[in-house]
């Protein structure tokens, strides 16, 4: 099927002048739930979760401050993913089989929403460096790979903000100082998501700047996993003191084996599908124990001074309104950290 190109060059990238200036009274969060997606009637994908999550915080204004994202290039893609897969989604030639492997049917408001999703990622990234926390209210892309996409994602926002935030970084470094090499800024990918991130894992399996932890259910999608730096798999139906106990020796772990090189930046895919009322979770947890896991990862990346940018990631819930009520919660946990970063501001 081929539809009518989509310039990812043509949209205007407004973001990166605007964020320069100092913002102070919440952290940023970004949405793009204006674009939508051409679904059949039945289709599990949730869409409707990420404008029922942004009247969430438009309800509480005081909790964020909400932006619009601003849309990724085709540029920004190429540092994590090929031309040829790149250019088959921005013009609607992908084959009928890459189609059915991403999950959605290629229709012509797809690309413009792959793009602002990968796009708030990269927000929330940059906002995150200058102030220490910020988030994406969707995101999370971690199934597609760098020539394909996979269970939902069509392009890996998390692969490439990280890329392009090293980019960034190592341009302004070089800029400041013409003799010494710049030091690389190394990545840590906190994905607990419960389904692997194996998309991501395959990215970076041979990129020593970029950690990949993923805590998930050994048996659930993807059922051929990839390798990441460090992965958890859970049994079907853990609950929650086994699941937090897991949680704390991996971030153990990872300070252990990133102590000669810390990370600058962390992605935190915050996925609500490990709670036991989810469709496709397997996982019993609940809201409490989501709230304990999100304040261990957070306060600990304070602790540290480690910047996080957050991704809500995965979440099917047999009633959507738990699944916003988990991630609202996160919201709230991570723009309690934001004040902890800003000397206390709410």
């Amino acid at each position: 099927m081929r539809g009518k190109p989509v310039s990812a060059t043509g949209m205007k990238q407004r973001f990166p002048d605007e964020i320069q200036a100092v913002w102070c009274g919440a952290m940023l969060a970004f949405h793009y739930d204006h674009l939508t997606l051409a679904l059949p009637p039945g289709h599990r994908f949730p869409q409707s979760k990420y404008q029922m999550l942004r009247a969430r915080m438009e309800a509480d204004p005081g909790a964020v401050r909400l932006r619009v994202a601003s849309p990724a290039s085709r540029e920004q893609l190429l540092l994590a993913h090929t031309p040829d897969y790149v250019d088959a989604v921005l013009h609607g030639t992908l084959s009928a089989a890459a189609q059915r492997e991403i999950g959605f049917p290629w229709a012509e408001g797809l690309p413009r929403r792959s793009l602002f999703s990968v796009g708030a990622t990269i927000d929330a990234a940059r906002a995150a460096l200058k102030e220490g926390v910020a988030a994406s209210l969707a995101g999370g892309t971690h199934h597609a790979y760098a020539d394909k996409g996979s269970g939902f994602c069509v392009f890996n926002d998390v692969a490439v903000a990280a890329r392009l935030m090293q980019a960034e970084h190592h341009r302004a470094q070089s800029a400041q100082s013409t003799h010494a090499v710049p030091a690389a800024l190394r990545v840590l990918v906190i994905d607990l998501d419960v389904h692997q991130g194996n998309g991501t894992a395959s990215i970076f399996a041979d990129d020593p700047s970029v950690f990949t932890l993923s805590l998930h259910g050994e048996k659930n999608f993807p059922f051929r996993k990839e390798a990441s730096d460090l992965d958890i798999g859970l049994p079907d139906a853990c609950g929650d003191q086994v699941y937090l106990e897991a949680l704390e020796d991996a971030l153990h772990q990872v300070w252990l084996r990133m102590a000669d090189h810390p990370p600058g930046l962390v992605f935190y895919l915050a996925g609500a599908d490990a709670h036991e009322g989810d469709r496709l979770g397997r996982l019993k947890l609940s809201a409490e124990a989501l709230d304990r896991r999100d304040r261990m990862v957070l306060d600990a990346l304070a602790a540290r001074r480690i910047p996080a940018a957050l991704s809500m990631a995965g979440g099917y819930g047999e009633d959507l309104a738990v699944t916003v009520d988990i991630q609202q919660r996160t919201l709230t946990t991570a723009a309690t950290s934001w004040a902890m970063w800003n000397g206390g501001r709410n």
